[in-house]
């Protein structure tokens, strides 16, 4: 998840994406992107409006060295069930790997 991501003039979601990574995350390799979903809805508990395109990787590997500081903090690769989780990517999580 890259939450402070945005696209810069005309770039693409996809180029966004690939940029986000390669600034945040430089040693970590990605393979083909494929759009899964996006997301045009309200957050149920803050009425807040979500606009996300989402994203599946086929293949990712390299280590998670953090490029800039200032972005994140840490990085780590989780398992997606107990870990405290924004709205969307709760959504996420539970569309791609329901209980």
């Amino acid at each position: 998840m890259f939450p402070g991501g945005r696209k810069r003039g005309s770039e693409t979601e996809k180029q966004c994406l690939r940029r986000e990574i390669k600034e945040e995350l430089p040693k970590l390799k990605v393979g083909q992107l494929k759009l899964w979903k996006e997301v045009k809805a309200k957050n149920r508990r803050s009425g807040r409006k979500m606009s996300d395109a989402i994203f599946i990787a086929d293949n990712a590997s390299g280590s998670l060295t953090i490029g800039d500081k200032y972005e994140i903090d840490r990085a780590i690769w989780r398992k997606p069930r107990g870990v405290r989780l924004t709205p969307t990517s709760r959504y996420i999580r539970d569309k791609l790997f329901p209980k």
